[in-house]
């Protein structure tokens, strides 16, 4: 795994600031980093999927926020509350928290989500993209004098234009000095402002948005736009690394034990990492679901892999092993008893070719089984959205082989469309949720409640349940979309 050692961070060059006595006794000094070494201590394996996994959580919803188009100040209000529940980072000034062990959580759950993302050029840029805007957003709420000491450990090659080269392109530099309401404002905030030198490919964004004045190849930046150049260099060192570890990973095929943490955590990316959801069944909130409603509740509440499954159910009379064990135990985790789902099971099948004999000596005890009655009489969870995506079964998720837009209008199937070239599927089921329940007041960007994506069919069902009881209360009827 990771070797022990005393230091686990990069060794830093002394601070042209100062030093801040905060941090002087910390193994972990700053905390911005730039991931320069990786982490050389030993950990158990839980704590290798665990902090991966957290991390993993975070870097989801980044990439979500950003696909469903919310804005700078949306994603980090977002990414701070998932921050705050999963990745805690906090100030180096916060004496009474355990700063080393948060930013131990965070060294390593980079490191092993690097050796997860970096087997395709596709995962590379989808992990440096989320991983930038993690970083960019400690960079903006980092304290003023933290950040000032942690760019002075490292050596960013820019250079200080002096002020008889200021001067000189005085004109020049007030053009391409941009964001201000009025030309005083404009030549007060010039006065005081350091611009440093920097090749202009280190910044091309600065570029393209014509704030640098350049000459001779080199970029003139204004010291409020200095943050450009470290963004740049972070994307910039984060790209050669992960090309350097898919060069290693090699090595790794033959550990039997982490190839498929690896695997599970660049699937789960692939997928929408599933959430904490663990919402209980409208059974346990005291309604119950009979076999007769299940139809009815199918056409207006399920997500559309169980909104399939039964459609084939009921078009067929038949499902398949894998087929019945997910939406049986959707159905069981929806609050429909076992009594209830053996007369459902009986109904639909007897519609076919399966007489009630057959049905009870091939069928009932394996519907018995899932609902812990018979064998070892476990309690079988229903599938998440990531268990549907990365399982064997040939139903699975629709959004990912052949997508049936059930009650969606023309104009929305590019949206939803485009989620599935992009290989998003949970972005697109809940964008259906969104479209099919606008009616009850759901608008863009709001997902299932609180901004959250779809993880889980029961909790994109349940979540249509509640929606249902609140519009009943208020004396309208739902119309969601059949």
């Amino acid at each position: 795994m990771f070797k022990a050692s005393a230091q686990s961070v990069p060794e830093s060059k002394p601070s042209t600031h100062g030093s801040n006595s905060r941090a002087s006794n910390l193994e972990y000094p700053h905390r911005l980093n730039f991931y320069d070494k990786p982490p050389l201590f030993d950990v158990t394996l839980e704590e290798f999927e665990r902090c991966a996994l957290d991390r993993l959580r975070v870097l989801a919803e980044i990439e979500s926020s950003q696909a469903r188009g919310r804005s700078w100040d949306e994603i980090k209000t977002v990414i701070g509350d998932q921050c705050k529940k999963y990745l805690p980072l906090s100030a180096t000034s916060a004496i009474s928290v355990d700063r080393d062990s948060e930013r131990r959580k965070d060294h390593l759950g980079h490191f092993v989500l690097r050796l997860a993302f970096c087997r395709s050029e596709d995962l590379r840029q989808r992990f440096i993209k989320a991983e930038s805007t993690l970083f960019r957003l400690r960079y903006e709420t980092d304290g003023a004098e933290e950040r000032k000491e942690f760019l002075g450990t490292r050596d960013f090659k820019w250079i200080a234009v002096s002020t008889e080269e200021k001067k000189n392109y005085r004109e020049q530099l007030l053009a391409a000095y941009q964001g201000f309401k009025n030309d005083t404002e404009k030549e007060n905030a010039f006065k005081v402002d350091t611009f440093y030198k920097v090749k202009w490919t280190r910044v091309p964004d600065l570029v393209r948005k014509r704030k640098v004045f350049l000459k001779a190849g080199w970029a003139y930046v204004p010291g409020r736009e200095q943050s450009s150049i470290v963004f740049q260099e972070f994307e910039s060192e984060l790209e050669k690394a992960l090309l350097m570890t898919a060069k290693s990973l090699p090595r790794l095929d033959e550990d039997t034990r982490l190839l498929p943490v690896l695997n599970n955590l660049s699937q789960g990316f692939m997928a929408g990492v599933s959430s904490d959801w663990g919402g209980s069944g409208t059974e346990a909130e005291g309604d119950k679901i009979t076999a007769d409603m299940i139809d009815g509740y199918a056409k207006k509440h399920f997500p559309l892999c169980m909104r399939s499954m039964h459609s084939q159910l009921m078009r067929d009379h038949h499902l398949k092993h894998f087929g019945r064990l997910d939406y049986g135990l959707f159905l069981k985790r929806l609050g429909v008893s076992l009594e209830e789902a053996l007369i459902f099971w009986r109904k639909s099948f007897m519609g076919g070719k399966v007489s009630d004999d057959k049905f009870n000596k091939e069928y009932a005890y394996n519907i018995r089984h899932s609902y812990g009655k018979e064998g070892k009489r476990a309690d079988y969870p229903a599938k998440n959205c990531m268990q549907l995506l990365t399982g064997s079964s040939e139903y699975g998720c629709p959004l990912v082989s052949a997508y049936a837009p059930l009650g969606l209008q023309h104009s929305d199937l590019p949206e939803i469309l485009h989620t599935k070239k992009e290989t998003k599927f949970h972005l697109g089921c809940t964008r259906v949720f969104e479209l099919t329940h606008a009616s009850c007041g759901v608008k863009k960007g709001e997902g299932v409640g609180a901004g959250e994506t779809v993880s889980h069919p029961n909790q994109y069902a349940l979540r249509s349940i509640e929606l249902e009881k609140a519009k009943d209360g208020k004396g309208t009827a739902m119309d969601v979309d059949s």
